[in-house]
């Protein structure tokens, strides 16, 4: 079985689902999305939709992890209101919800249980990678957790696929043995993916220019 991973997509609903559509093959590859469906772009209910269509159709086959934008929508809605998802992106989202007429609470309790990481013998996929720093890279809240960290990465004898910190091209580091693929889609950069072998290595990047009906 071949692996097609997905970097952040925030919001850009059409972007990823062109992508899918061209460059998967759900027979031979299992799908996974490291994070950030929401925010930014202009299609954040869309994305939750579609991705809860997907992976309840796919459910062995299709993997959504949770970023750091789902953290804060669900601390939001949770906990006490967040101002500072608020503030950058959290009021456009809402106000994206409002126009579509999507019920917020329940994306949110589906984010609730989103994982953190997806791994194999040879992979180690989460949104922001395990930290040379953390103490405990799981604990949602720690700058160097799996959602949050752009410290250096630690090599943990797996190769890491990671987003969150937007790059203009794909990026290696030879030392820790991972690739970011956050290529900004909801900005003025594109989507990107990355097909792996049942080994671990990489057989090809995709690209997806970002839809101009998600910016």
């Amino acid at each position: 079985m071949r692996y097609f991973i997905i970097g952040d997509i925030h919001g850009c609903f059409h972007t990823f689902k062109n992508m899918l559509e061209k460059h998967w093959n759900h027979n031979e590859e299992i799908l996974i999305q490291l994070g950030d469906l929401i925010d930014r772009g202009k299609k954040s209910p869309q994305m939750v939709e579609y991705a809860r269509e997907l992976h309840g159709n796919f459910s062995e086959k299709v993997f959504f992890l949770r970023g750091n934008h789902e953290f804060e929508m669900i601390e939001h809605f949770t906990k006490e209101p967040n101002h500072n998802w608020l503030r950058q992106c959290g009021e456009e989202t809402l106000r994206q919800y409002e126009v579509a007429n999507r019920d917020c609470e329940s994306d949110v309790k589906w984010m609730k249980d989103l994982p953190l990481f997806w791994e194999n013998d040879y992979l180690f996929i989460s949104h922001a990678g395990i930290a040379e720093e953390a103490s405990d890279p799981f604990l949602e809240d720690d700058e160097y957790s799996v959602i949050w960290n752009r410290s250096r990465l630690k090599n943990i004898g797996k190769l890491q696929i990671i987003g969150h910190t937007p790059c203009r091209n794909p990026s290696y580091d030879e030392n820790s043995n991972s690739w970011n693929i956050d290529t900004a889609a909801a900005y003025s950069g594109y989507l990107t993916g990355v097909k792996i072998d049942s080994l671990g290595r990489v057989i090809e990047f995709v690209r997806g220019n970002t839809d101009l009906r998600d910016k």
